[in-house]
C-alpha cells in the first residue's frame, strides 16, 4: 500500500497494444479477520466480476513505462495484444524503482553523432552513460548497423538477428504442442523440471534446416565501454542506420540511445582522359583497375583508326560510339582497329587491367591514319629463327615488313639457359625503345619494304656469338615520329659443337 510502482514494457519486434489496470481489493481482506492475506487466487475470485480502473495504455513499438510514486494495494493487471504478428516482449515491474535502477541511464544528450564519413567507413561517437560514471555499474555499449531502419530496443535487434526462427518453429494450433519450447521466447526457465512436466515425452529437436531463413543484413558489435567506434567494410554510396545501446551486464537490461543514419560517400568518379587526334598517349592501368578515355574528333570523319600498344600484360579494351558498343577485345602487343565514323560522334574507350599485374600502354586515335607517328606493322610480328642455319657462332633470323619503307634495328643479349617465355614477358616492357638498350647489344639497323607483301621479308645473320649459349633477340621498327615498336622477342641457342 502506497508504495512506488514502475512497469516497463519493451516490445521486441512488432508493435504492441498494452494497458495496465488496477482492481482494488475489498476492505475486508479475510472472512476470519485473522489478518493473514489470502492467496492471490482467492483475491482474484473475489474481484473478477469488477471492471478495473485503467491506469495507463500505449500502442506502438517504443519502450514505454508507467511510473507512480505511490500506489494503492490491489491487483495490477497488464494486458498485451500483438496486432501484427507473433512477437515477444520484455517486462520489468518493481515496487522499489529507486534502489533497483535496472535500466542504464542515458546522458542529457542521448544522440549518436556521425563524426566522420568515408566511402566504406563511418565513425560514431556518443556521450557516456551516467550509470557507468556515477553508479559505477558494469556496462557495455553495443553498436548495431543495418540498412532498413533504426531500432528502439536491443531485444528487437536480437529478434531480427535470430530471424524469426522461434516463430517458424511454433506449431500450428491443434498440432501436438510438444516440440514447442518456451526457451525460444527468451524466457529462461527457473526450474526446468517443474515447468516442463506437462510434456509427456522429451521435446524432439527440430531440424533447423527445414526452415528457409532469409539472410539478415544486420550487424551487432559490442565494444565494451568505449564511446567512439569506427564501422568499416561498408558499401560506398549506401544508406545505413546506426544504433547504440548501453547494456547493464548485471541486470541484463539495456537502453537505446537516439539512433542516426548516414549515406557513405560514393566511389571516386573515374577521370576521363581526353585523346587528341593523332597524338600518342601513355596510359597506366592498375592491376584489375580501369581507365576511361574519350575521343571527340573535331572534323567530320569517315573512320577512326585506333592504334594500341599494350606494353606489359594483356589489356581488355571496349570502345563505344555514342553509347553503342563497337568493340570489345583483349589486346596483347600491338593492334590496330578501324572504326566506322559518324558525324559529331564521340568515342569512349574503357581499358581494364589484367588480374596478373599492372598494364602500360600507348594509345593513339586518329581520323587521318596516313599521318600517324607509329610505324605501320605487319599482321605477324614474330621473329623466325632458322634452326638448320644455326652454327657455333651465328644465328640466322627473319621477320616481316610492310609496303611502307621503315627502319628496323636488331639487338642481341646473352641470357641464361633457364630463360623462358614467362620471364621474357614479365621482364619486358615492350614500349621501351632501342634508346634503353646498351650500345654493345646493337647488331645493326637497316631499311626495307616491298610493294608485294609476300616479298616484304628480310633475313639477317647475327655473327660473333659464343658456342652453346642462349641469346635474346629483339627487332625494333622505328616510325617517322621516332616512336618505336618492338617485335616479339626470340630466344635462340648456338650449337655447342
Amino acid at each position: 500500500d502506497n508504495t512506488p510502482l514502475s512497469v516497463t514494457v519493451t516490445p521486441c519486434d512488432a508493435p504492441l497494444e498494452w494497458k495496465l489496470s488496477l482492481q482494488e481489493l475489498p476492505e475486508d481482506t479475510s472472512g476470519e479477520g485473522s489478518g493473514e492475506p489470502e492467496p492471490l487466487e482467492q483475491q482474484r475470485q473475489q474481484i473478477v466480476h469488477e471492471e478495473g480502473t485503467e491506469l495507463f495504455s500505449y500502442k506502438g513499438n517504443d519502450v514505454e513505462y508507467f511510473i507512480s510514486s505511490s500506489s494503492p494495494s490491489g491487483l495490477y493487471q497488464l494486458e498485451l495484444l500483438s496486432t501484427e504478428k507473433d512477437t515477444h516482449f520484455k517486462v520489468y515491474a518493481t515496487t522499489t524503482p529507486e534502489s533497483d535502477q535496472p535500466y542504464p541511464e542515458l546522458p542529457y544528450d542521448p544522440r549518436v553523432d556521425v563524426t566522420s564519413l568515408g566511402r566504406t567507413t563511418v565513425t560514431l561517437a556518443w556521450k557516456p552513460s551516467p550509470t557507468a560514471s556515477l553508479l559505477k555499474q558494469p556496462i557495455q555499449y553495443c553498436v548495431v548497423i543495418n540498412k532498413e531502419h533504426n531500432f528502439k530496443s536491443l531485444c528487437a535487434v536480437e529478434a531480427k538477428l535470430s530471424a524469426d526462427d522461434a516463430f517458424m518453429m511454433a506449431p500450428k494450433p491443434g498440432l501436438d504442442f510438444s516440440p514447442f519450447d518456451f526457451a525460444h521466447f527468451g524466457f529462461p526457465s527457473e526450474n526446468p523440471g517443474k515447468e516442463r512436466s506437462f510434456l509427456a515425452k522429451p521435446a524432439p529437436k527440430l531440424g533447423r534446416h527445414v526452415y528457409w531463413r532469409p539472410k539478415v543484413d544486420i550487424q551487432k558489435i559490442c565494444i565494451g565501454n568505449k564511446n567512439i567506434f569506427t564501422v568499416s567494410d561498408l558499401k560506398p554510396d549506401t544508406q545505413y542506420y546506426f544504433d547504440v545501446f548501453v547494456a547493464n551486464s548485471n541486470s541484463n537490461t539495456s537502453t537505446a540511445y537516439v539512433g542516426t543514419f548516414a549515406r557513405t560517400k560514393e566511389e571516386a568518379k573515374q577521370k576521363t582522359v581526353e585523346l587528341k587526334d593523332g597524338k600518342v598517349s601513355d596510359v597506366f592501368v592498375k592491376r584489375k583497375g580501369a581507365k576511361f578515355l574519350r575521343f571527340a574528333p573535331v572534323s567530320s570523319h569517315q573512320k577512326v583508326t585506333l592504334f594500341i600498344h599494350s606494353c606489359l600484360d594483356a589489356i581488355q579494351i571496349q570502345v563505344r560510339r555514342d553509347g553503342k558498343l563497337l568493340l570489345s577485345q583483349n589486346v596483347e602487343g600491338i593492334r590496330q582497329f578501324q572504326l566506322r565514323g559518324k558525324p559529331k560522334a564521340k568515342y569512349v574507350i574503357r581499358l581494364k587491367g589484367h588480374k596478373k599485374g599492372a598494364s602500360m600502354l600507348k594509345i593513339l586515335a586518329t581520323t587521318r591514319p596516313s599521318k600517324q607517328p607509329f610505324p605501320s606493322l605487319p599482321e605477324d610480328t614474330r621473329i623466325k629463327a632458322f634452326d638448320k642455319l644455326r652454327t657455333c657462332s651465328s644465328a640466322t633470323v627473319a621477320w616481316l615488313g610492310t609496303q611502307e619503307r621503315n627502319k628496323f634495328c636488331i639487338y642481341k643479349k646473352e641470357v641464361d639457359d633457364s630463360y623462358n617465355e614467362d620471364q621474357k614477358r614479365r621482364e619486358q616492357n615492350q614500349c621501351l625503345g632501342p634508346d634503353t638498350r646498351k650500345k654493345s647489344e646493337k647488331v645493326l639497323c637497316k631499311y626495307f619494304h616491298s610493294q608485294n607483301l609476300q616479298k616484304a621479308v628480310t633475313t639477317e645473320t647475327i655473327k660473333g656469338l659464343l658456342p652453346g649459349k642462349s641469346y635474346l633477340l629483339d627487332v625494333y621498327v622505328i616510325g617517322h615520329g621516332g616512336h618505336s615498336v618492338k617485335y616479339q622477342s626470340k630466344v635462340v641457342k648456338t650449337r655447342k659443337f
